[in-house]
């Protein structure tokens, strides 16, 4: 790892699939792995390639049920590129002596290169290099260069390139026992310029899928058809020393473009019209550099380096590319195939990052939400709720894509999944509308579109409220919060808990939210949202009386995780880490045991600690006031202690969410939890988990934690609220953000001050708070330096 590149050395089959996962290249509509070219899919390789919001529905038969599962598609692989002597076998790292290898990402310029030695006998080697992009100015077009130098000796190579339709959905070992045949009717075909084409669609989808290649070598290219493959080769006359080179240049369209008649058309023109590698090579670089400009947080050191590969990602996944199309976060990015591409909660961690750098970006991901409200609205009726009730997980329109079995690999057995009732999501929605607006200024999304979604989201809360006469307050009941470890009570028979503190704090702040948005909106569009949903004051007297009385249950002085959270057992951790070692999915092996989760005080992630994430101290004491409780500092800091020693952290947002929360609660803790963030993804804490996907909310989150966590920034009223808490680990840095109309606005923290910088391409000055009530507004073109208080 250096400053700007990512690189792997030698070859090591058990890391390959991590290794593809973190050098996949992406641009927002597409991405693919980082397979060597020469390789197909096997038990070390995976060639997968993504494109945003394709997905196909299909049945399979499980533990003697049918179920259904939608998920991304893996599309035609466009890499294909093998070579060998004439007469001999291909060569792969797997087939050939390897005498040295490495693999570089080039983070800058959103390359990865290849350099490989094979040994061919008698003291002779062919050096392969090449060299890939992912297109990040033409969103629909990628390329692969690769560079062939005899060493020792001379005479022919045969190079074979292809467009392959023959691939399925195996990339993840827990789903096959799924169908993952997503494709049909696959068709190849030549252009009368060379080129060569592979059309398919999606077999219940019906999505149209059409990819074209071009090959560029010294020497002749033929073509030849061998279904489901389109196949172009090249025989190379190599001499000693000298290099050859031959390139693969790629176009993909799908029948969910916008402004296409036909993918195949589309696809076929465009490959004929792309410029020759180089040519193509500058505008991708350009691309890539004006996104580093805007977003990249200067930090120093490996903390740096590894932010830098986090918003690499992100930016592959999403990029202002995103704002074009109908898709949300996928919570593995375009990586791979786990949770099968499906959209969460984890936007939540994604959008806050966005909203100051990218807000077009943002936008459009609240978008794919409100184009799927009437869905939620259908699922909330079909309930007997009103209102809105968004589905856990989310994929091409909105239904409820939850599986109904999931497999726990230690036992083997095929388990109930009740993770569909984490209504919380609904939550996470409209905390990302008010954030988003907030950041961006942007009151006609707030006053249309969002202010839509809140309502009705505020809508299905206050309808899931039942009054409860013993307590003189309103209950939630039956559902399952953030930590995912507790579905139900012990030895019940049937799912849901009551009373999840997270769920019912965060239902009490949306409604308070919606109803000072429906306070501000202006008179005609008040008037007219009320008559098209139904809205009187009746309900809205309501909604205030359920945002005040909401339960919110304590035991032993500590917020309850839900009700009856401390009648449940206590967990000998000592016993278990000493038996098992790594017990993050600690349901797996309770559950293996004949045991169940849902006996003990135990979560796999944040769950109440999560009201720290996203709430400053001062916000979520006045959520608790509201609901006429006090949370005193030392009340936190005891719940953040009792949560702190029972959680397993059996996924990478929980280190994100405890580093956050202890920076404030408990600063000389916070760093471990930071760094296993950090690490998460690079050194695969999860335990193989990485190589079927990134974990897209993770990364997202390390960057927001530099950005707003440890600044305490806020975007709110008009201005900027800054609240830092400088860790001795990363207590220097500064990044640029866009707010309210102003592009780059810059921020640096040093030890014990604050500087900002406001462009002089300004509009109007900006208002900044600190500690302490003080306030101070810089102009466009302006620097102020802010002193800190300790």
């Amino acid at each position: 790892m250096t400053g700007w590149t990512w690189q792997y050395e030698g070859y090591d089959p058990a890391d390959e699939r991590l290794r593809e996962s973190l050098c996949t290249l992406g641009n927002g509509y597409f991405a693919t792995r980082g397979v060597l070219a020469e390789c197909t899919a096997d038990t070390v390789h995976y060639p997968g390639t993504y494109a945003a919001g394709v997905y196909n529905r299909l049945v399979s038969s499980v533990a003697g049920r049918q179920v259904e599962n939608e998920d991304v598609v893996n599309l035609p692989n466009w890499l294909p590129l093998r070579f060998r002597r004439p007469g001999g076998t291909w060569l792969t790292p797997d087939t050939a002596p390897v005498l040295d290898h490495a693999v570089t990402l080039h983070l800058s310029s959103g390359l990865m290169e290849r350099r490989t030695r094979f040994g061919l006998g008698a003291g002779g080697a062919l050096l392969v290099r090449q060299l890939r992009f992912v297109h990040m100015a033409d969103p629909h077009l990628a390329g692969l260069r690769t560079e062939f130098t005899a060493e020792g000796f001379s005479g022919q190579l045969e190079v074979e390139a292809a467009l392959d339709g023959g691939v399925t959905n195996a990339g993840v070992p827990r789903y096959a026992d799924l169908d993952g045949n997503h494709l049909t009717h696959v068709v190849t075909g030549s252009s009368q310029q060379e080129a060569v084409w592979l059309r398919c669609r999606t077999r219940t989808s019906d999505v149209r899928i059409a990819c074209a290649a071009r090959l560029t070598s010294p020497a002749s290219v033929t073509v030849r058809h061998e279904r489901p493959r389109a196949v172009q080769t090249t025989r190379l006359e190599l001499t000693d020393g000298k290099t050859l080179t031959v390139d693969k240049v790629v176009a993909l369209h799908t029948s969910r473009d916008p402004a296409i008649s036909d993918p195949l058309h589309a696809a076929v023109d465009r490959v004929h019209r792309a410029a020759p590698f180089d040519e193509l090579l500058t505008p991708h670089l350009t691309a890539w550099h004006q996104l580093w400009r805007r977003a990249e947080p200067d930090v120093p050191d490996e903390v740096g380096r590894i932010l830098r590969l986090h918003l690499f990602h992100v930016l592959q996944t999403l990029s202002p590319h995103t704002a074009d199309l109908d898709v949300g976060v996928p919570a593995r990015g375009l990586h791979g195939e786990a949770y099968r591409g499906h959209v969460f909660w984890d936007e939540l961690f994604v959008l806050p990052y966005l909203n100051l750098h990218f807000p077009e970006v943002s936008r459009a991901l609240l978008h794919y939400r409100y184009r799927r409200l009437e869905r939620a609205r259908t699922a909330a009726h079909d309930a007997g709720r009103r209102g809105a009730m968004y589905p856990w997980q989310s994929g091409s329109d909105g239904r409820e894509e939850t599986q109904q079995l999931h497999l726990n690999p230690r036992s083997g057995g095929w388990l109930p999944d009740h993770s569909h009732l984490q209504h919380h999501v609904g939550s996470a929605i409209a905390y990302n509308v008010w954030e988003y607006c907030e950041a961006a200024g942007d009151e006609e999304f707030l006053h249309t579109k969002g202010a839509e979604m809140l309502l009705q989201i505020s809508r299905f809360w206050a309808g899931s409220a039942s009054f409860d006469d013993r307590l003189g307050r309103y209950r939630i009941k039956g559902v399952v919060g953030p930590d995912e470890y507790h579905e139900a009570y012990p030895d019940a028979d049937r799912p849901g808990l009551d009373d999840n503190a997270y769920t019912n704090v965060t239902a009490a702040w949306v409604l308070a939210r919606t109803l000072e948005v429906l306070r501000h909106l202006p008179v005609p569009r008040r008037r007219e949202l009320a008559e098209r949903t139904g809205l009187d004051e009746a309900e809205l007297d309501h909604w205030d009386h359920v945002s005040r009385t909401l339960h919110v249950p304590f035991h032993e002085g500590v917020i309850s995780q839900f009700e009856g959270y401390g009648d449940l057992v206590e967990l000998d951790w000592r016993a278990y880490r000493r038996r098992y070692g790594d017990i993050r999915r600690l349901d797996r092996i309770l559950e293996a045991e004949g045991d169940s989760v849902n006996r003990y005080q135990a979560s796999k992630q944040a769950d109440v600690l999560m009201l720290g994430y996203l709430f400053s101290p001062a916000e979520l004491q006045g959520v608790f006031r509201r609901l006429g409780l006090n949370l005193d500092e030392r009340t936190w800091r005891r719940t953040v202690d009792h949560y702190l020693h029972r959680t397993s952290h059996g996924s990478t947002l929980s280190g994100l969410v405890h580093g956050w929360v202890l920076a404030r609660a408990r600063r000389r803790d916070a760093w471990k939890f930071c760094q296993e963030a950090l690490q998460s993804d690079i050194a695969d804490i999860q335990g193989g988990t990485t190589g079927e996907g990134i974990h897209l909310g993770a990364m997202a989150g390390t960057l927001d934690l530099v950005q707003r966590g440890l600044t305490g920034l806020e975007t709110r009223g008009g201005a900027l609220w800054l609240d830092p808490v400088p860790l001795p680990e990363l207590s220097s840095y500064g990044f640029a953000v866009r707010y309210h109309g102003h592009w780059g606005v810059r921020l640096r923290l040093e030890s014990g001050s604050l500087e900002i910088t406001v462009p002089s391409a300004g509009r109007h000055p900006i208002e900044v708070h600190l500690p302490g009530h003080r306030a101070v507004r810089v102009d466009p073109g302006e620097t102020a330096r802010l002193a800190l208080l300790e």
